[in-house]
């Protein structure tokens, strides 16, 4: 495997240097009104999949510096109170492009998915994507990447506080739903709860979503879904500029700042960034949890070249965190003690400084990804390098008890083949090599060296309405986990486990009718079960328990359903989606017989532990989305949004653990127009979360919430940019609740309460 890893390295090192350059060609284009045909100035147009970006000028005119001269690319114009227009150019055809955009007052359901082969419009894409972008998840007021994105249909969060949030997609998370950030799958643990995703809020442009099993393009671990964290795209050449971004937040003192330089030298690209979070205990009606405060530092930069030949860009980037971790929760009458017995007092728990226990996090991550183009066709690849050191303070600050060093290299190669915009054939190989070390003296998981190599083919053919797709793909994975005894006892057994697959999706997207689209998806996914899940044996620090694993747990397999109906008028936009998704060995952890265990820990301190041990069966999703926005007249916006999901334990009938409530979400938006202000809005929304009375026997039921918040922004028109202002009130009428998902449930702790935070973005240069 390891000679697997080197020889493709080298092999596409060779390819970088040998390559053949062109010939240098200038896109030109241009942008208007398809009404009053009048030039549109300040137009953004994208090539995606060369990662190249231009505007136009006071003529509606572009033009692209530094691209090849032959290759078909899908080209995306975007302009404030026009749909967003898209279309496939051949580059070699060397003619002027033209753009004519149509007015209108919704925002344009045809978005650019990039997290397939091809870059392509929703409309010929069968998956069920969503896209929220920078200005959205500013405005959300969310703690961190997950939480900002917690409204969309169909997504969930698991929290621990208001740092760690982990992603669930149609009732699927952990493991089961993978985290791309610079093209490469992130790697960080991300089995445990209090594992949230170590990425930098403010570094995504834009965020893409998939809905359902993405196994066939990404492998094992993407059977739920892809949350795909997505950088800015390079400025145009000559240009050279920056942000800086700060928010505040009531509710935990959250304050949070980041700093973006970015330029383009004639196809030398680069960007640099460094961002800092700073929060204390988060509160609810009167009380503030102590020690629930983190504090986070990211600095990233990249480096690359856009040329004739394609792109390469090296992205460096490292990730730490500290996060308090809360080990009890109130007493009878709602107060938190200390270790004597005494009360916290609210003021005490909003220092910033953390007390034991807590965990540091630094996470280091170097990918090199690139799109050159061979033979008539591209060859992306993305080559990465990601270094986790997990550290846990329980009785001393300066050496830790639970210590894991996590290093991982993946690679993802793919080759599109040279097409004519009608048959777009792509086959690819996809591979990781993983080794996790044990250096303290407290054990949750065993030390293990994992080897996995997936390989694909997929075809997709347009039609001018529509296009269909399938592919096939087939992963091995091999996980050996290491022998431990310690002070006699023995920890871990060791074991050898093989896991393959062979898996498959047929998708198509269609036209059926002006602006109604059609869309379904057939595919199957496949997870190998994770290192927790077959080898832990231990207490981790705020989980509030002990976790046995099985090595004898076999593979996921599933088989999902998905059907997906849009209809845009002038007016009104409607979406529905439908899915049934079977799997099959279904794992999970669960606390049976009511089984307890005492642990000690190294002060000396017993507590009584319920063990959760993980076991299978053969489990079904169902569910769905909808979504319908009116937008009566140009400046008023009214959105809505449902999501529900049940899951069921075919075995025995009764429901699947941790799956989400229903919800249902509205939205009221006005944007007046204001002299000398720009996207100045006014917003009140109603998050509505149904009882989730379908539990399984070792949880509890939740009962429903409505949660008020609000929001108001505008922006500044300034000579190199715009300078944006925001507002956001969430829980404005400090309800006190829990979610069905939140870890701090069992130990009697609410969600937070009201949260005011403020923000500003500033354009540099």
């Amino acid at each position: 495997m390891k000679k697997i890893h080197l020889f493709l390295v080298v092999l596409l090192s060779f390819l970088s240097f040998t390559v053949s350059a062109g010939n240098v060609a200038d896109v030109k284009g241009k942008v208007i009104d398809a009404s009053t045909q009048e030039p549109l100035v300040g137009a953004t147009i994208y090539i995606s999949d060369l990662k190249a970006t231009t505007t136009t000028n006071a003529n509606g005119e572009f033009t692209f510096t530094n691209v090849p001269n032959k290759g078909r690319f899908l080209i995306e114009v975007r302009y404030i109170g026009y749909k967003t227009a898209s279309q496939q150019i051949d580059l070699s055809a060397n003619a002027p492009i033209s753009f004519a955009l149509t007015p209108s007052v919704i925002e344009s359901a045809e978005i650019v998915v990039t997290g397939t082969p091809h870059s392509a419009n929703s409309k010929t894409n069968s998956l069920a994507v969503v896209t929220v972008n920078r200005e959205k998840i500013a405005q959300s007021g969310g703690t961190n990447i997950i939480d900002a994105i917690a409204k969309v249909p169909g997504v969930s969060q698991v929290t621990t506080g208001g740092a760690i949030s982990k992603p669930s997609i149609r009732g699927l998370g952990y493991n089961r739903v993978l985290t791309i950030v610079d093209g490469a799958r992130e790697e960080a643990q991300q089995w445990g709860d209090e594992h949230g995703v170590e990425v930098d809020q403010f570094a995504a442009a834009r965020i893409e979503i998939l809905k359902g099993p993405a196994s066939l393009l990404y492998g094992s671990d993407a059977l739920g879904g892809v949350i795909n964290i997505i950088d800015d795209l390079v400025p145009a050449s000559g240009d050279f500029n920056g942000n800086f971004t700060t928010s505040y937040g009531s509710n935990n003192g959250l304050s949070a700042s980041s700093l973006m330089l970015q330029g383009n030298s004639n196809g030398l690209v680069y960007r640099g960034r460094v961002s800092y979070k700073n929060a204390y205990g988060f509160g609810y009606k009167g009380h503030t949890v102590p020690n629930s405060g983190f504090n986070e530092t990211n600095v990233s930069g990249m480096v690359g070249l856009n040329k004739t030949w394609g792109y390469a860009h090296l992205s460096l980037s490292r990730f730490n965190t500290n996060v308090g971790l809360v080990e009890n929760g109130p007493d009878a009458s709602g107060n938190y003690l200390d270790e004597d017995g005494n009360v916290i007092t609210n003021s005490e728990a909003r220092s910033r400084k953390l007390d034991l226990p807590f965990q540091n996090i630094n996470h280091y991550r170097a990918a090199l990804n690139s799109n050159i183009l061979l033979g008539g066709g591209q060859l992306k690849t993305t080559l990465a390098f990601q270094k986790n050191i997990r550290k846990e303070f329980e009785e001393s600050k300066d050496e830790p008890g639970l210590h894991l060093n996590l290093n991982s290299y993946t690679y993802d190669v793919k080759y599109s083949f040279a097409n004519n915009g009608t048959w777009e054939p792509t086959i690819g190989v996809q591979g990781m090599h993983q080794t996790n070390a044990n250096n303290g003296d407290e054990f949750l998981i065993p030390d293990y060296t994992s080897d996995n190599i997936g390989a694909f083919a997929y075809l997709k053919r347009n039609f001018s309405k529509g296009a269909i797709n399938a592919g096939v793909r087939y992963d091995y994975k091999n996980i050996d986990g290491r022998d431990l005894t310690a002070d006699g006892e023995q920890v871990f057994t060791a074991f050898n486990n093989n896991f393959s697959n062979v898996s498959g999706s047929v998708g198509f997207a269609f036209e059926l009718a002006k602006n109604l689209n059609f869309k379904g998806n057939v595919g199957s996914g496949f997870r190998a079960p994770n290192i927790a899940e077959l080898g832990a044996n231990g207490r981790h620090e705020g989980t509030f328990r002990y976790e046995i694993g099985n090595s004898k747990l076999k593979q996921e397999t599933s088989l999902q359903f998905d059907l997906g109906l849009s209809y845009n008028l002038e007016n009104v936009t409607f979406g529905v989606n439908a899915y049934s998704n079977r799997i099959y060995n279904y794992i999970y952890p669960g606390n049976f017989n009511n089984e307890t265990t005492p642990f000690v820990d190294e002060g000396g301190l017993t507590t009584v532990l319920p063990v959760y041990r993980f076991v299978q069966t053969d489990a079904d999703l169902v569910g769905g989305e909808a979504s319908i926005d009116f937008h009566l007249i140009k400046s008023l916006h009214f959105e809505n949004t449902f999501a529900y999901v049940k899951g069921t334990n075919r075995a025995s009938g009764s429901a699947l653990p941790f799956i989400p409530a229903a919800s249902l979400n509205n939205e009221l938006r006005f944007e007046p127009t204001i002299k000398g202000l720009k996207d100045s809005y006014i917003k009140v929304g109603l998050t509505n979360v149904f009882k989730q009375d379908r539990f399984d026997s070792f949880e509890t039921e939740t009962d429903g919430y409505t949660l008020i918040d609000a929001g108001i922004g505008t922006s500044l028109k300034v000579k190199n940019g715009k300078i944006n202002l925001w507002v956001t009130g969430q829980n404005l009428t400090n309800k006190l609740y829990y979610n069905h998902l939140s870890r701090y449930k069992p130990a009697g702790i609410y969600n937070p309460g009201r949260n005011i935070s403020v923000g500003i973005s500033v354009p540099i240069l």
